[in-house]
């Protein structure tokens, strides 16, 4: 289908913010400390739970939330509940107001069946027009959502009567359900609040979830307090929630520590490592991929193989983790965790200082020495792991490294318009379709590197279509070994979706990357 270039730039751009989830959601590798359901008792209704969160919303509009460990995933989930969450060790899906999203023609339509007599706390109905309407809006690029990412799959919807909506996909995907808990989809608002324009809508937000909201005093605090009317009673259990937002890790640390807060969502290990210490609890979500220098395909020097693969063979990745994450992070050795269904031992990259330098002498010797700016965003890790590869390329001849410290605005417009040579990216992966297939397959607006391989493409299709485990695993294994040969990046942190959380704090249950469900939390 076509579409005009200005609105596909504009998609980019919306791609390049989707990033920044992840500029400091780093140093994988750590293990969950929390108590199982059945050790916890039974809950105890009450309290008012302090929540920490890492990112300020602007906005309380579903389309304005991200519902990622890094973003407002208590604040969504609070505020308009789920339609259905996935299990994060099996990938199975779980219904919560739906009670069906199935396909009998291998993704292709769907039939999203919901919970009758669901009400929004206006007390308009939440039906089958009501997921219609927000589906459809969150495709408008003009919202400035990262769900579009997801929504844009979507290419019809219709509803077939008060509890069942048709949709259609622009192209059959068996594994949608997954990508659908991830994003805004998941969140469902009143129509007619929304309708009212966002200024009225962040005063009083509408939605048919387990909270409402109190006061929202911006780059304060959040507060919401228990829906009586949520269709699953006796939930929730907690009368309030107050989220604050803080960006800085040692601050979340102390502040979980000192016992000023209750649970926090966490991206830095060295801080979950701290909360295991002083006795808290954690839970982290283990993930594939993560985070890699994304080097720009679409021109010089990156646009030559060779030169990307001298940049991964010359970089010594444990001792960037060493400088960045004081080597507390995990560095991805293969594109899937070892408890991923599909893992295979296909090393992503090596470090071979001889073959970089020699590669380096082949391409001066051609009139192509290797020089390249690093484009920085202005996150104390990003500058440190600029000037940590910097200095380990300035052992090297023929290779030069600048680097450009700019804002986060600047950055996300430059990555939008491809308009860089190295900057950091992100493929963080749990099932491997929607990530794997964002990020480099060549039709996808968000593959910002470049990357155009028909025999990647093609795999990435059939994983995407396969439902049989052992055949995604064989498409992805080509995936693997078709990016550890193209090189678009140097892999150098897995994310660590988590929360930390309080001794007397239970029910903590995370879904899709490190998404908690406050309906399910009570405090002793």
């Amino acid at each position: 289908m076509f579409r005009p270039r200005r609105i596909t730039h504009y998609l980019a751009v919306i791609f390049s913010a989707a990033l920044l989830v992840f500029l400091t959601a780093c140093g994988g590798g750590g293990n969950s400390t929390g108590t199982s359901a059945e050790d916890e008792g039974e809950p105890v209704p009450g309290g008012t739970l302090r929540v920490i969160q890492t990112g300020e919303p602007r906005s309380l509009d579903p389309a304005a939330l991200s519902n990622t460990w890094a973003h407002q995933p208590v604040v969504g989930n609070g505020l308009y509940g789920t339609l259905m969450i996935n299990n994060i060790e099996n990938f199975t899906i779980e219904y919560k107001m739906a009670t069906d999203f199935s396909t009998t023609d291998n993704g292709q339509t769907f039939n999203l069946a919901l919970r009758p007599d669901l009400k929004f706390t206006d007390g308009t109905p939440l039906d089958a027009a009501a997921v219609k309407f927000n589906w459809d809006r969150l495709k408008d690029p003009s919202l400035g959502s990262t769900s579009i990412r997801q929504a844009i799959q979507v290419a019809n919807t219709e509803v077939v009567d008060p509890t069942n909506l048709k949709v259609t996909l622009a192209a059959p995907n068996p594994h949608f359900a997954e990508s659908l808990v991830a994003g805004a989809l998941n969140w469902i608002a009143s129509p007619a609040a929304l309708q009212k324009g966002r200024e009225s809508f962040d005063q009083n937000p509408v939605g048919a979830g387990p909270f409402k909201l109190t006061n929202w005093t911006r780059q304060a605090s959040i507060d919401m307090e228990k829906n009586p009317a949520y269709y699953d009673a006796p939930k929730p259990y907690l009368d309030k929630i107050t989220v604050v937002t803080v960006a800085d890790s040692n601050t979340r640390a102390s502040t979980m520590t000192t016992g000023a807060a209750d649970l926090s969502s966490e991206t830095n290990q060295a801080s979950i490592n701290k909360a295991q210490a002083a006795g808290l609890k954690t839970e982290v979500v283990p993930t594939g991929g993560g985070q890699y220098m994304g080097m720009n395909e679409r021109r010089a020097p990156f646009n030559d193989q060779r030169a990307r693969k001298a940049v991964a063979l010359a970089t010594d990745v444990a001792g960037l983790n060493t400088i960045v994450y004081n080597g507390e992070g995990t560095v991805p050795e293969t594109l899937f965790d070892e408890q991923s269904p599909f893992f295979t031992d296909v090393a992503l990259q090596q470090s071979n200082k001889d073959e970089a330098q020699q590669l380096f002498n082949e391409l001066a010797a051609e009139g192509k020495p290797v020089s390249f700016t690093f484009l920085s965003y202005p996150t104390t890790e990003s500058r440190t792991l600029a000037e940590g590869l910097q200095t380990q390329l300035s052992g090297y001849d023929n290779v030069e490294v600048k680097i450009e410290v700019v804002d986060f605005g600047a950055a996300t417009a430059r990555a939008g318009a491809r308009d860089f040579d190295m900057i950091i990216s992100s493929a963080v992966i749990q099932d491997p379709d929607f990530p794997l297939w964002t990020a480099f397959h060549s039709k996808s607006p968000g593959n910002f590197v470049g990357t155009n391989d028909p025999e990647l493409d093609a795999a990435l299709d059939a994983g995407r279509i396969e439902q049989d485990v052992q055949a995604r695993k064989d498409s992805y294994n080509t995936v693997q070994e078709r990016i550890a040969e193209i090189v678009p990046g140097v892999w150098y942190s897995r994310a660590i979706p988590s929360v930390v959380y309080a001794k007397n704090v239970s029910g903590v249950d995370l879904y899709t990357l490190g998404s908690p469900l406050p309906e399910n939390i009570w405090m002793n």
